[in-house]
């Protein structure tokens, strides 16, 4: 076994809740322990020896209150030096955090309704439900009790505190939309056959050094099944799972050994005790993602308007603005969505000129272009894994040539991600940029982007084309601005980014090419 698997073993992992006041007592942590941490959903932040923490805080259905969000600002605020993250996961992060004041941030979180418990670690982290959920008019049906109690019976469940690695799900409703049920472990999407609501369920899904897109289990299950099969499912991972070697201890690799027909006969024959109605796949969404832009209409005549922060950054005096306009323009809630953005919903239509002016006067403006569908990772700023920065430099992207495509007539994903690890899904963008190091001959390290081309978890659901060569770091805002420049000029009407890339050769996008095409070289600069 791995050394985290021996040490999962010694001591249950949820058990290091009851150890986190004496290491705040003490101020120190049992580095034999530290890992456990996770657990609570807290790391150790870049550069550990400084003993600085970053904390995750899961959002049940990803819908919260004002009231809520101005407890989040607070912490940030008195905690960790004002800094505040939205993650693609629906979560909210702090940075900056010492083993100290963690008891006294769990009371604060108790007290508006939230909690870090499996926000991390081998366990059922945070259930996904669409930011949408009970809102669009497309839905097929309102996820968000389902999802409640998804997280209630598996997220936090000692019975689940010991998986071979981390586990996700997700249950979404609009499938014109929503294209995330690809990349979790399971994946829920609800459709109708022969106008009966069910969930098509999909498995093994997960991206990093090594993506698989998950497989249909092939069944079309009832609302009232869910959370049933979710158990089984994930206690078949639990259980077969493999353990020896982590790099390949994710559901995705057993699915992909045992084939899904045997996987599902496993959940059947011992987890369920039946047979599941089969059942035809769920339609496929155009751009996939689990997330739209603007002002939308609701089902209720009403309004929901999407709130585009900057790579899901937001200090706390916009936080708490945020939440005084979703009291003054809504009914007090937000939700937070996949594209690290936020939603205000409950709003008047004769309200969305104002409160999209205030917003605007934020830097929060809902109509938008790259701004809501950009994406960055924590980066080599606190992540102990990343070899590049991130979030900062895909806010100065983003800054510089929005509006120069602010008229696009689609929308354009563009994710950044500082490692291999996937953490903002680079693999399924249209232009996903992963980190790296090149070095020179002469010891020299340079921070460069792979390019991973025209992925899609809507309507081509496919994981993007590699591109040979890099993106020096210095060089990233110039070919982003050449690769939409391209796209701009020459695609047709509503002609996706994906449709355009495979119409005029992948190859047409390497960083060579893109560069030299602009007057540039691919070659990092200098001390740049």
């Amino acid at each position: 076994m791995s050394d985290i698997e021996t040490l999962k073993k010694e001591l249950p992992p949820f058990q290091i809740f009851d150890l986190i006041p004496q290491y705040a007592a003490q101020g120190a942590i049992d580095p034999e322990r530290i890992d456990l941490l996770k657990w609570a959903g807290v790391y150790p932040q870049r550069p550990q020896e400084d003993g600085f923490l970053m904390m995750r805080v899961k959002v049940p259905t990803a819908e919260f209150s004002s009231d809520t969000l101005r407890g989040i600002a607070g912490i940030a605020e008195d905690y960790g030096r004002g800094l505040l993250d939205v993650t693609d996961r629906q979560a909210f992060q702090f940075h900056w955090l010492t083993i100290g004041n963690i008891p006294a941030i769990f009371d604060r979180l108790e007290a508006i309704g939230l909690h870090t418990k499996g926000a991390c670690g081998d366990t059922v982290r945070a259930v996904i439900a669409s930011p949408l959920a009970g809102l669009d008019a497309r839905e097929v049906i309102d996820v968000r009790p389902i999802a409640a109690s998804m997280e209630g019976s598996l997220s936090g469940n000692p019975d689940f505190q010991d998986l071979p690695r981390k586990f996700k799900i997700s249950i979404t409703a609009v499938p014109e939309l929503e294209g995330i049920h690809m990349i979790n472990d399971i994946g829920f999407l609800a459709h109708r056959v022969n106008g009966e609501v069910g969930f098509d369920v999909w498995v093994g899904g997960g991206l990093g050094a090594v993506a698989h897109l998950a497989k249909r289990l092939g069944v079309f299950i009832r609302p009232e099944e869910v959370v049933e099969v979710g158990r089984a499912i994930a206690g078949a991972y639990r259980d077969h799972g493999y353990r020896a070697n982590r790099k390949k201890s994710r559901l995705k690799f057993l699915i992909k050994d045992l084939g899904v027909e045997k996987f599902r006969e496993i959940v059947e024959t011992e987890y369920l005790g039946r047979t599941l109605q089969d059942g035809p796949a769920a339609p496929v969404a155009r751009f996939g993602g689990n997330d739209v832009l603007g002002v939308n209409p609701q089902a209720d005549g009403l309004n929901y308007v999407v709130v585009a922060t900057t790579v899901g950054r937001i200090n706390p005096d916009k936080a708490r603005a945020l939440a005084a306009l979703a009291e003054r323009y809504g009914q007090g809630t937000l939700r937070t969505t996949a594209f690290q953005n936020m939603v205000i919903p409950h709003v008047k239509s004769e309200d969305v000129a104002a409160l999209s002016a205030e917003l605007a006067a934020l830097d929060l403006a809902p109509k938008t272009t790259l701004r809501g569908t950009t994406i960055a990772c924590t980066g080599t700023q606190f992540c102990r894994l990343a070899l590049t920065e991130t979030k900062a430099r895909t806010a100065g992207l983003v800054d510089q040539i929005e509006a120069k495509f602010s008229g696009l007539d689609v929308p354009v994903t563009i994710n950044l991600t500082g490692c291999s690890n996937a953490c903002t899904r680079y693999q399924v963008a249209d232009l996903g940029f992963m980190g790296a190091n090149k070095t020179d001959p002469d010891g020299t390290v340079h921070e460069v982007y792979n390019v991973h081309l025209a992925g899609s978890i809507g309507q081509a659901q496919r994981t993007g084309t590699k591109l040979r060569g890099a993106v020096p770091a210095e060089r990233l805002t110039e070919y982003t601005d050449a690769v939409l420049s391209d796209f701009q000029a020459h695609k047709q009407p509503a002609e996706s980014f994906v449709e355009y890339a495979d119409r005029v050769g992948h190859d047409r996008f390497t960083p060579d090419a893109v560069l030299s095409a602009a007057g540039l070289s691919a070659k990092s600069l200098v001390n740049a």
